[in-house]
């Protein structure tokens, strides 16, 4: 991060000591105002939902609330900062939930980072919200939590940090290999992070017609000659490495079509980028230091590139999908968001790119059509009728 920005984000946050606040709808300027909106008439409304439970939606806030939950454990790139640490950032997403989709979303930090106590936690609070955000939640903790929170829950609950990563490197890989001129159910695909954000890429890029894919992690590729692998990752090498490739970086990107960065900076080198396919496309995803910066892969021959950085062409950023996604699930009363509707919600993404080029295969968080275009694929899901 630019000094500048450094100094320019801490004056503007201790300037408005905090990014939201709570805004009345109503104008409480008389007696009888207090009488129907607050005592005696609120009365009535408690009584009326607590015998019908399911009309919540329609009386209260719960139409239009989400909660941003966090226990500060993987916050952005910066590691486990804490819940205080993670508050700045979950503030951060309630703003852009409101910005750009009108979804009244609420930061919510944890001070704890066990399992049990999260998910305890949430079911408790669940009640006043509409939906469940998990955000920078670490792996493999976070695919506990989700799992058992979709169980228990009969609201949408949706770790952006895995899915809404997943749906936005789908919508730019649709185009990237359109103007590529490459098949995404031949393309050799090399994915370099194995936790929340890999997996679930993984897992979408296959729902959606990937079938050569190799995953990476820190002692390289996810191979049968491991014998390391944790759970997760052995659940996610059954369905990649078709090819039974082992190794690290050198031998997982020689002759690659494409590769998908989502863990730490500098690590891919320009003779990394030389050894792909011709007209290759590199997803270098890391924040705030990409596996490799731009001018260099370009210089090395990559086709296509983009980041998850505003300051660079092609921003593969979450904002694109998690405001669109919760308000297509708050609107159409999804209570389980699946992967089915993300691979819709990219392929429209995508299509709103209609001429895609190198350097402009997905749009811009600003286009006013990004929010309906999503919303309108997260549709169904419906576990227990809504009205």
């Amino acid at each position: 991060m630019k000094i500048d920005i450094a100094k320019r984000a801490l004056h503007a946050h201790k300037a408005l000591q905090g990014k939201i606040e709570v805004v009345s709808k109503v104008k409480i300027a008389k007696p009888a105002d207090l009488s129907v909106y607050y005592s005696p008439g609120v009365g009535a409304v408690s009584s009326y939902v607590a015998k019908f439970p399911e009309k919540s939606r329609a009386y209260t806030i719960r139409r239009n609330t989400v909660a941003v939950v966090s226990d500060g454990s993987a916050v952005l790139g910066l590691g486990n900062l804490g819940p205080i640490g993670a508050l700045p950032v979950m503030e951060g997403k309630a703003m852009l939930f409101k910005s750009f989709a009108n979804v009244d979303a609420f930061p919510i930090v944890l001070s704890t980072q066990n399992v049990d106590e999260i998910i305890d936690t949430v079911v408790r609070i669940a009640p006043t919200f509409g939906g469940i955000n998990l955000e920078d939640i670490a792996a493999p903790r976070c695919f506990e939590i989700e799992s058992r929170l979709r169980m228990l829950l009969d609201i949408p609950v949706f770790h952006d940090d895995q899915h809404g990563t997943a749906m936005v490197v789908l919508a730019g890989l649709i185009n990237a290999l359109k103007i590529a001129k490459k098949n995404i159910a031949t393309a050799r695909i090399v994915i370099a992070g194995a936790g929340a954000a890999g997996n679930a890429i993984a897992e979408l890029l296959l729902l959606g017609g990937a079938h050569d894919i190799i995953m990476l992690d820190s002692r390289g590729i996810l191979s049968k000659r491991r014998d390391d692998l944790s759970i997760p990752k052995q659940a996610l090498l059954a369905k990649t490495n078709p090819r039974d490739i082992s190794g690290g970086l050198d031998e997982a990107l020689a002759d690659a079509d494409v590769f998908i960065g989502v863990s730490k900076g500098d690590t891919v080198t320009q003779t990394h980028i030389s050894s792909m396919a011709k007209n290759s496309i590199v997803f270098a995803l890391a924040n705030p230091v990409p596996e490799i910066m731009p001018d260099k892969a370009k210089k090395a021959g990559a086709f296509v590139v983009a980041t998850g950085r505003s300051d660079f062409p092609n921003q593969l950023n979450n904002v694109l999908g998690f405001p669109g996604i919760f308000r297509g699930a708050l609107d159409h009363g999804v209570q389980d968001i699946t992967n089915e509707m993300l691979v819709v919600a990219a392929k429209k993404l995508a299509k709103l790119i209609v001429s895609p080029r190198p350097d402009m295969i997905i749009p811009s968080p600003f286009d006013k059509r990004v929010v309906p275009a999503v919303a309108s694929a997260i549709r169904g899901g419906v576990k227990k009728v809504w009205k």
